[in-house]
């Protein structure tokens, strides 16, 4: 097996490429490194035979060229993302995601199956509304509240995505899975994501521990059981264009309940200080995977109290090696997703 991994440095891509790679699959990883790490691991890869990683940006025409197409399988991971990343530069979020996604369609020839990641963030404005129910299934209707939002932004460039790839795979018969994913997190996610960043400040000894839209509501979904449905829905026989959600429908969790469980990890007492949840953050979210175990037959298996212990243990550990004297390392624009 022969796989294209674009945006193969970042969070999830970086997983997925050591899993395709730990079952023998050869790896083409493409990054520019602008959010996925050139660290440890991804040299660890570089050592690894048969893969190969490159340096390149992928909103440029000449990237592609150097591209093989003769692959089975291409995973387009490679985004701009982030609440940090979307809110300070909303048009550089649209010009990039865009720019990837069409590149990808006209350099694509038949042959290998394609997977689009996709985001539950298209889902919010219509939860908002009270159009479209929760859990979510995938054939709701997409509702934009408010195209100027720069927090729509990164909805808004993954939904042209999706329909791009769509109509390509209808017009010439290309295999694609456009894979939604809700709240992943796990090791190596970067410092602004809620999971991550409650840990850091808890670590800090924050108290009282502040907790933005402490009564918001999600469903988190452990890195290692992402990949897995990833895997299982690219091995799975879809004839044509399949959207499927990729989450944890088992465990929903209000915000507080999930501070109070890191503290506990992290093995510190505070009190928790409910502060104002952050704007256009939707207040509950949570897919219906039906769809996902109909085709793959995928059940979540790591607990929310496990995947919280796997990520605080892994975020000690990065702590300890970037710390600074007297510097906190928590991110300060606390935005959970």
């Amino acid at each position: 097996m022969r796989a294209l991994v674009l945006g193969g440095a970042g969070f999830i891509g970086l997983h997925l490429v050591e899993r395709l790679s730990a079952e023998g699959c050869q790896v083409t990883v493409v990054d520019d490194f602008s959010r996925g790490s050139d660290d440890e691991r991804v040299a660890a890869l570089r050592a690894r035979p048969g893969v190969d990683v490159v340096s390149a940006d992928l909103t440029r025409p000449e990237a592609w060229a150097r591209l093989q197409p003769d692959v089975d399988q291409v995973y387009l991971l490679a985004a701009v993302v982030g609440v940090r990343n979307v809110e300070a530069d909303p048009s550089r979020v649209l010009r990039v995601n865009t720019l990837t996604v069409a590149h990808l369609v006209n350099w694509l020839r038949p042959g290998p199956k394609v997977f689009f990641s996709s985001t539950s963030e298209i889902y919010a404005g219509g939860v908002d509304a009270g159009v479209v129910p929760v859990p979510t299934p995938e054939d709701v209707p997409i509702m934009v509240a408010d195209v100027a939002s720069p927090r729509m932004s990164y909805a808004i460039s993954k939904l042209a995505g999706e329909a791009m790839l769509l109509h390509h795979a209808r017009a010439t018969g290309v295999p694609v899975v456009i894979g939604r994913f809700h709240n992943v997190y796990g090791p190596r996610m970067g410092a602004d994501h809620v999971v991550p960043e409650m840990a850091l400040r808890a670590m800090e000894g924050e108290n009282p521990f502040r907790v933005w839209g402490a009564d918001q509501y999600r469903a988190f979904c452990y890195v290692d059981d992402a990949i897995e449905a990833v895997v299982r829905l690219m091995d799975a026989a879809v004839e044509g264009p399949e959207i499927v959600h990729i989450g944890n429908d088992r465990e929903q969790t209000n915000i507080a309940d999930l501070a109070r469980l890191v503290l506990d990890v992290v093995g510190v007492s505070a009190t928790l200080q409910p502060m104002p949840a952050p704007d256009r953050s939707v207040r509950r979210r949570c897919p219906d995977l039906g769809k996902l175990r109909r085709l793959t037959g995928f059940e979540p298996t790591v607990s929310l109290t496990e995947g919280v212990r796997r990520t605080v243990d892994w975020y000690r550990g990065w702590r300890q090696t970037i710390a600074m004297p007297g510097q906190p390392t928590a991110a300060r624009d606390r935005t959970p997703v």
